[in-house]
């Protein structure tokens, strides 16, 4: 059975493989900018300056890249290990 696709996963995954520099803003108005380094169901770890930052989903509106990503190849291609 194959699994169904998630957006969310294909994107961050995407978005950490290519190590495209992100804005994420919190629904506090806070935004953390970095590199996405993994992330899993609940959280993200985003790398700026030598430090990580570990970003509950829960609290995250909005992630923008600082260039476009191209997830149409990755949602089509199989599902690999994000962390």
């Amino acid at each position: 059975m194959q699994k169904a696709m998630n957006l969310q996963d294909v994107f961050l995954n995407q978005v950490r493989k290519d190590k495209i520099p992100v804005t994420i803003f919190l629904t506090n108005g806070y935004q953390f900018k970095g590199v996405v380094k993994g992330f899993d169901n609940f959280t993200v770890i985003l790398e700026s300056d030598g430090k990580q930052d570990l970003v509950y989903k829960h609290a995250i509106s909005t992630v923008i890249p600082v260039r476009p990503v191209s997830i149409l190849d990755s949602a089509t291609a199989p599902a690999k290990e994000h962390v």
